[in-house]
């Protein structure tokens, strides 16, 4: 693997989502200010954690077996096995993966865990998903956009606010890929669990981290001329393909797979 953009150093300071998220999954990898903002959530945001990863890799599983071999992984977060590349080189060794972070602990903790197997590649570049034409043009070195990919947006666009013109980030990327490629979106929702979702966003602000749950209205935005494939947008545990299905439970988290009509 390589590094997209030099190291920088970690801010402590101040919490970041990807830490935030990897206290949630249980993990190490995270400081005390990140902690804080985890301990004052409630019990469910542990649950939607577990969903968001849940639904990722139940997804990323299915687009391997039907031959998607190219992916593209913005807001990776910190490594937590199974890593979305170890779940489809298990189904395709040749396939290739390209993650995106902005939060330097990722890319440290990157060069050490995703690690490609001999026959495929994978990728780290330092980016934020508001400069998704950084990310393309870094991730076009890597993956053919002759090809279908997969690009993976897991838990990430509800901590970009609508001025930030979140609808555009994701029309930029989405529009880079070739037909048959597919979007995997999951999102907070703002219109379930609505005490919930208010808690969660006043506990964030509280760290510097500004939230923007969407309704599901607002979330089907996001998939504008794209088809949605069965079982449609549906909440995190709903959604899946082929496998059996997940253990029924109440989610605050939508999700769905798009795909790209020519």
């Amino acid at each position: 693997m390589t590094a997209g953009t030099p190291k920088v150093q970690i801010d402590t300071s101040k919490p970041h989502p990807a830490r935030v998220y990897d206290w949630l999954l249980g993990g190490k990898d995270n400081y005390r200010v990140d902690q804080e903002v985890g301990e004052k959530l409630p019990p469910e945001a542990k649950d939607a954690a577990r969903q968001n990863r849940a639904f990722m890799n139940r997804a990323a599983a299915w687009l391997a077996g039907t031959g998607v071999d190219q992916f593209l992984d913005i807001g990776t977060g910190i490594p937590t096995e199974p890593n979305l590349h170890q779940i489809v080189q298990e189904i395709n060794p040749a396939a290739r993966i390209v993650y995106t972070d902005n939060d330097p602990i990722v890319l440290r903790h990157a060069e050490a865990l995703l690690v490609s197997t001999p026959e495929g590649v994978t990728d780290y570049i330092q980016a934020d998903v508001r400069e998704p034409e950084t990310i393309l043009q870094h991730a076009r070195q890597f993956l053919d956009f002759d090809r279908p990919i997969a690009l993976s947006l897991i838990a990430l666009m509800h901590f970009v606010p609508d001025e930030q013109d979140p609808y555009g980030i994701v029309s930029t990327l989405v529009e880079a890929l070739p037909p048959g490629s597919a979007l995997v979106l999951s999102h907070a929702a703002s219109d379930r669990y609505t005490d919930l979702a208010d808690l969660v966003t006043a506990q964030y602000a509280k760290g510097g981290i500004k939230l923007g749950f969407r309704t599901r209205e607002e979330v089907g935005r996001f998939f504008d001329g794209l088809e949605i494939l069965d079982p449609g947008l549906v909440t995190a545990p709903e959604w899946f393909q082929g496998a059996a299905a997940p253990e029924p439970e109440g989610s605050g988290i939508y999700a769905a797979v798009a795909r790209v009509v020519g």
